[in-house]
């Protein structure tokens, strides 16, 4: 017994009667619509495995009953009918989605054996959705944005990744760029097909076309087998061309014609080959200023940024900085295997972290996590174990002469910052407004140090006046 669910489609009841009966018999659920209009509304419901479609149909055709169906993005599997065979139709059939294609009258045991093998196909592609997501990561804990820039650009993504339209995704290095291609393609019809990244700055020049295009046997020195290339490797998905500022004039025009054409032609090839495949292209360049320059296509340009997304930096959305840090923090703790003990930030740590500009934003966070995870004693993150250009920490820069060292690892590492903060004053001619300034902090968030150090014995009373702010 099977639990697949069957619409059949055809204008003739006898027909569709004695088909649903057989397949009934052999366990299928079985319904049926005498149109296209009436199938279309079922099928909208999204629960029926596979439609047997009869091509000639009144109304909306076989054909074109399929084709809005991939539209919307209906997950079912066709497998049409016609009584008029015909190689031409065949081939239309089969462009347009369809799994298998039949001649009446139907054999009863040769459509069973062909909703066995659209079955099993279904079976497998469900199979390696869950296999996906488990390598791509989709099944893990996701960052939840904070940041109203970052919500309107995960707004943005959602709404562009149900069509086809190509994508340019701008920000600086580190920002994220891939990570929004991805989403992009996850929450797409074309989950399902490949993802292709692609780095075009670290191809070698003379090599690009062939990369992305493929090649013959023969069609250069080396060229000792035929390569499929990647616009092929990413058929029927999504290809994400990052640093694609960095393409030589030449591909961008071979690149436009993929995709106004939708074909491509390998090196050393005289036929082209159809490609359905998505462009994502990335760059952290100004592309309309590489265009004035004459250093990239404007043609090409226009292609690519029929839609636009912009990744801040991360100074530009700090709301999302805190949450950031510790997401990261946890994430790459349990990725570097420490026996699923939490890390925790020391006083001060996670303020200056919040605080610094991050010029490498993602990537350069990323990496000082690591490196205070690597160097850090037990569990616990402290200034020492930050980078010298963070922590502001430099063996050549001793802390004011009043502070003694003494105590436990925290004890000295608050003295430490309070020495800092206190030489940031006398540095500032006494004003907290540039003192917090220099440290990279808010005047609220100094104060507060201010009043805790003094507090804690650590500075002298009157430190955190607010009078002493100068108003000139």
């Amino acid at each position: 017994m099977t639990s697949l669910q069957l619409l059949i489609v055809d204008d003739e009841p006898a027909i569709c009667q004695v088909v649903a009966a057989h397949l009934r018999k052999a366990g299928y659920a079985v319904e049926q619509a005498s149109d296209g209009e009436t199938a279309m509304e079922r099928l909208s419901r999204g629960d029926i495995d596979i439609t047997l479609c009869d091509i000639k149909l009144p109304g909306l055709s076989g054909i074109e009953l399929l084709r809005q169906a991939r539209t919307a993005n209906i997950d079912t599997a066709f497998i049409m009918m016609t009584a008029f065979a015909s190689v031409d139709t065949a081939i239309e059939a089969i462009k347009a989605g369809a799994a298998d294609y039949m001649i009446k009258p139907l054999n009863n045991e040769e459509l069973l054996h062909r909703l066995t093998k659209v079955g099993d196909l279904r079976g497998l592609r469900a199979e390696n959705r869950v296999l996906r997501r488990l390598v791509l990561g989709a099944n893990k804990e996701v960052f939840g944005f904070n940041s109203p820039t970052m919500r309107e650009m995960e707004h943005m993504a959602a709404k562009v990744a149900r069509t086809s339209s190509t994508v340019l995704i701008t920000g600086e290095s580190g920002t994220g760029k891939g990570v929004v291609a991805r989403l992009i393609h996850q929450q797409s019809p074309r989950s399902e097909g490949p993802f292709i990244p692609v780095n075009c700055g670290a191809i070698p020049e003379n090599l690009v076309e062939s990369e992305f295009f493929g090649h013959t046997r023969g069609a250069f020195t080396g060229a000792d087998k035929a390569r499929k290339g990647l616009f092929l490797e990413a058929d029927g998905g999504t290809i994400f061309l990052d640093e694609v500022g960095e393409l030589p004039l030449a591909l961008q025009v071979k690149l436009l014609h993929v995709i106004e054409q939708k074909e491509v032609r390998p090196v050393g090839g005289e036929q082209t080959r159809p490609v359905e495949v998505r462009i994502i292209a990335a760059t952290n360049r100004d592309l309309s200023e590489m265009v004035a320059q004459g250093k990239f296509r404007e043609d090409l340009y226009f292609r690519l940024s029929v839609f636009h997304i912009h990744v801040p930096p991360l100074r530009e959305r700090r709301q999302d900085l805190a949450a950031l840090v510790e997401f990261l923090l946890q994430r790459n703790t349990r990725r570097m295997d420490s026996n699923g003990q939490k890390v925790s930030l020391d006083a001060g740590v996670k303020e200056l972290l919040v605080n610094y500009d991050w010029p490498g934003n993602i990537r350069e966070l990323e990496n000082v996590i690591d490196r205070a995870l690597i160097l850090a004693d037990g569990n616990l993150i402290t200034l020492a174990d930050l980078p010298p250009l963070i922590s502001k920490i430099s063996p050549l820069s001793l802390p004011h002469d009043s502070i003694q060292f003494t105590g436990t690892l925290r004890e000295q590492v608050r003295q430490y910052e309070a020495a800092i903060i206190l030489r940031t004053i006398e540095e500032s001619d006494g004003d907290r407004r540039v003192a917090a300034q220099k440290l990279n902090i808010g005047l609220s968030s100094l104060y507060r140090k201010l009043e805790e150090l003094e507090e804690q014995k650590l500075l002298p009373e009157g430190s955190h006046s607010r009078h002493e702010v100068r108003q000139d």
